[in-house]
Formats: structure tokens, C-alpha cells, sequence
């Protein structure tokens, strides 16, 4: 599977961006998709995950209540709203495919986006 991620910008704090992904090559319906972060320097981080069929969702504490993640299975698209942006929101963010759910971990995910920056001035 191809993931291509979009909807990055610059935003202003306490705003609001929605990333979305886009699969090809196979239905992101066989995947576990989630969504992380790099800021450069730093290691890569959770964001957020939603199992296959879109019932269950896990969060980074960082982003709880401020970010959610859907899906849409028939355009094989996830996305991730983000309101209430702060400036340590500011990143690079990728989207992932994976095979099995496990709360938070990188390892699962087989299938790498290409990255959108998301910055928010302060």
C-alpha cells in the first residue's frame, strides 16, 4: 500500500488543521492506520491510531481531546483533526499502515507516508 499525507500548514496557536491520507495500491480497510510526529532532532512519536473498521481509536496524552482520527473505508482515506493547536503541535506528520493493533507502537506499522509539515506560530 501507498500512503500519501496532505492538508499540512501554518497555523495560528488555538487553531485547526485536518491532515488527511490517502491509500492506494490496497484497501486501507486490511490496515491499522496511524498518525505520527517528528520534530527534527527528535525521535518520532505517536500520535493516534484507529483500528480497521474505525470502532476504536487510541491517543497520545499530548493530543487527547484535541485531536481525532476517522476514516473513511470507501475512499481509503484517514484523516486527523487537529483543533486547539499549540506551538509544540508543530511538526512533521506522517501517516503509517500497519497489520495488527498495538496501542502506540511504531513497530507494527509496515507502510510509511511521505510527511506533512504542520506548523503553529506562537
Amino acid at each position: 500500500v501507498q500512503l500519501q499525507a496532505s492538508g499540512g500548514g501554518l497555523v495560528q496557536a488555538g487553531g485547526s488543521l485536518r491532515l488527511s491520507c490517502a491509500a492506494s495500491g490496497r484497501p486501507s480497510s486490511d490496515y491499522v492506520m496511524g498518525w505520527f510526529r517528528q520534530v527534527p532532532g527528535k525521535e518520532r512519536e505517536f500520535v493516534a491510531q484507529i483500528s480497521r473498521s474505525g470502532t476504536n481509536t487510541y491517543y497520545a496524552d499530548s493530543v487527547k481531546g484535541r485531536f481525532a482520527i476517522s476514516r473513511d473505508n470507501a475512499r481509503n482515506t484517514v484523516y486527523l483533526q487537529m483543533n486547539s493547536l499549540k506551538f509544540e503541535d508543530t511538526a512533521v506528520y506522517f501517516c503509517a499502515a500497519g497489520g495488527r493493533w498495538s496501542t502506540g507502537s511504531q513497530s507494527v506499522y509496515d507502510h510509511w507516508g511521505q510527511g506533512t509539515q504542520v506548523t503553529v506560530s506562537s
